[in-house]
């Protein structure tokens, strides 16, 4: 595979940046940190429509008196490029996908857009700031390694059988069989690009989450319900009790 020198460069400036030591369980730092939960997906796994049933529950179970839990999804990279004063039409050069180098240096030289590895830490920035804050859902974006060394996060994995997956893309999308099962092997490709190419991690790792779930056989209810007891007994952890 060719080098890619121009981004490699600024992407391992990104990719240092939030590698930082992880707080010991049982520094009051660690103990007192709001909660968050990332969601990382397969595509049509359901991470939107858990943290749609989440929401409720976790304002019941980890709600803070004048503040709702927020669920960032499809909307998260355009809300990180507002928090810097950033067009929303950027969201354009920022796939979950690795942009072609030609593209980004064309786009840079023209003055289309600032380089692509200071937009992408500019966004992780407006993550760990949320995250920092608390009381959010983060689904993609590549939010569990961004966030991993900061104590109050809970992540998860959903995944799925592909034919499953694929079926609900072409209810999704009012597709046939063969344009779903492409949209989904692409995305999920661009998505394992993305996680590989900014951070050098697989994201299929088990190890990079708290809790790996199957939407194959469970509703979104019941996905919520082992979400919800997870982030409770983390939190019991770390407090002791």
């Amino acid at each position: 595979m060719p080098s890619h020198t121009y981004l490699d460069k600024g992407l391992t400036i990104f990719q240092t940046r939030f590698q930082e030591p992880m707080a010991p369980a049982t520094s009051p730092a660690a103990l007192d940190a709001p909660p968050f939960i990332t969601i990382s997906r397969e595509a049509c796994a359901g991470a939107t429509t858990l943290g749609q049933v989440l929401l409720p529950m976790l304002d019941e179970g980890f709600g803070e008196e004048g503040r709702s839990w927020m669920l960032l999804d499809r909307n998260l990279l355009n809300y990180a490029l507002t928090s810097h004063q950033l067009p929303e039409r950027l969201a354009d050069v920022l796939p979950e996908d690795r942009v072609p180098e030609i593209k980004a240096i064309i786009g840079e030289l023209v003055g289309l857009h600032p380089p692509i590895w200071e937009l992408e830490q500019q966004i992780g920035e407006t993550i760990r700031q949320l995250a920092r804050s608390g009381r959010v859902i983060f689904v993609g974006r590549a939010a569990h390694m961004i966030t991993l060394a900061l104590p109050g996060g809970f992540h998860v994995r959903l995944v799925a059988a592909k034919e499953t997956r694929v079926r609900r893309m072409m209810e999704l999308r009012s597709c046939d069989v063969v344009t779903a099962q492409d949209i989904v092997e692409t995305t999920d490709l661009a998505r394992r690009r993305f996680v590989k190419t900014n951070f050098g991690a697989d994201v299929e790792d088990p190890h990079t989450y708290d809790l790996v779930v199957s939407t194959e056989r469970l509703s979104s209810k019941a996905v919520a319900a082992i979400v919800m007891e997870g982030l409770r007994q983390r939190r019991s952890a770390r407090q002791g009790s």
